[in-house]
């Protein structure tokens, strides 16, 4: 059992990490590999995707095999980031639009914004729960 999970997290962080490489690809390749040509920018930004949606299978495959107390721990967790995700990001925009704050809204601000308010609560959750 402990080593199919030790499995499935392997093949999650394989798929992670190249999802990671090829965003920093199709992100810096047009300005320092090759030279803003279109094709290869989409072409890039497809293997991308691609790359993300394994990343997410591989996801939703260790989780498909979690016990139901990580289940809920989990799915508490996501619903307290995706809730905080869509309200404090829409008020962030907002602050943009109505130019209330000195900078740009910028998504990789919301990237880490839920990336801790996940991390946070689930110590909290994982506290609470066991």
């Amino acid at each position: 059992m402990k080593l199919e999970r030790n499995k499935r997290l392997k093949k999650l962080a394989l798929w992670t990490w190249t999802w990671v490489a090829t965003l920093a690809i199709a992100t810096f390749g047009p300005m320092f590999i090759w030279d803003e040509n279109a094709f290869l920018t989409y072409f890039a930004i497809i293997v991308n995707l691609a790359n993300g949606i394994l990343m997410i299978l591989a996801n939703r495959n260790l989780f498909n095999h979690f016990d139901e107390l990580e289940k809920k721990i989990h799915l508490e967790s996501m619903a307290i980031s995706l809730g905080l995700a869509v309200v404090v990001g829409l008020t962030f925009s907002l602050l943009d639009q109505l130019n209330l704050i000195s900078f740009d809204a910028d998504i990789a601000f919301l990237v880490m914004f839920i990336g801790i308010t996940y991390l946070v609560s689930m110590l909290i959750n994982t506290r609470r729960f066991k």
